[in-house]
């Protein structure tokens, strides 16, 4: 897909300035010099064409008391596709992917308590295919603000 200088305008602001406002796709626009309706539309057509994975905030979950863990998931090869899509089907989890390794499958999870979390973690070692599962959670948090700046590209 061939991004456009709007495109690569709205890219950077939805990254570093998203305006925290009771109309922000209103506000993007009028910074763009373009209607709302074409700000949703790209956005859209972004979404769809998989240059943007998400849109949404991002919080500290700790601070909202909830609890996470990234989990290794050792799985019979066979049986990769229908474990990921039990994993995948918990609205907590919000990374999921393959390594090369016995330990292929890896995912972090949040839940609102630590009951919750073990819960969910106990559910999914016993899942058919799952072998062994190890719950790595962080000792110290380290957060990466990663932007990317599309005005060059």
């Amino acid at each position: 897909m061939k991004l456009d200088e709007t495109d690569r305008q709205l890219l950077n602001l939805i990254q570093t300035q998203f305006p925290v406002v009771p109309e922000p796709y209103r506000e993007l626009a009028q910074k763009l010099r373009i209607s709302e309706a074409e700000v949703l539309a790209r956005l859209d057509r972004l979404l769809r064409e998989k240059v943007i994975r998400r849109l949404g905030g991002i919080f500290d979950s700790r601070r909202v008391g909830y609890h996470g863990t990234l989990c290794a998931v050792k799985v019979e090869p066979e049986m990769v596709e229908k474990v990921a899509a039990e994993v995948n089907s918990y609205p907590g989890v919000t990374h999921n992917y393959l390594r090369e390794h016995d330990y292929g499958m890896w995912f972090t999870l949040l839940a609102e308590s630590e009951e919750k979390l073990n819960g969910i973690i106990g559910e999914i070692r016993n899942c058919p295919g799952v072998i062994a599962l190890v719950s790595l959670p962080a000792e110290k948090i380290f957060k990466i603000k990663v932007n990317f700046d599309l005005s060059e590209v």
